[in-house]
């Protein structure tokens, strides 16, 4: 059965807001979503939605007013319209709140993509 899935991992955590090392943040994200999408399940990543309603709103750098106020609510908003969330990568607070929500509202929390598959981790 089709799922739509989002996928949480680290996105500055561990990066001193470098910005090469957040775009490896997100690739690993991203990769982990086409993953997802070649088993027939629809990924999403709040970045994808958070990040240029970030940039349309005003923000000069992240971190900002602007930025915080939209990136993490844009996210839990997202959540809100999925089946579950798939919680990849290392030490992410905003990732493990994602799980913490979903686990509040009952959907399913994934911890690899092998746990979609049907396969043992």
């Amino acid at each position: 059965m089709k799922k739509m899935i989002l996928v949480a991992g680290p996105y500055r955590s561990g990066t001193n807001d470098d910005p090469e090392k957040i775009a490896q943040n997100v690739l690993l994200m991203t990769q982990t979503a086409l993953q997802l999408l070649e088993l027939g399940h629809l990924p999403m990543l709040g970045e994808w939605v958070a990040l240029p309603l970030i940039e349309a709103a005003g923000s000069q750098h992240i971190g900002d007013a602007v930025f915080n106020r939209l990136f993490h609510p844009v996210a839990m908003d997202l959540l809100s319209r999925c089946d579950g969330v798939l919680r990849i990568g290392g030490s992410s607070q905003g990732a493990d709140e994602m799980v913490t929500e979903a686990q509040q509202r009952g959907l399913a929390v994934f911890r690899s993509v092998d746990e979609l598959t049907g396969r043992s981790v």
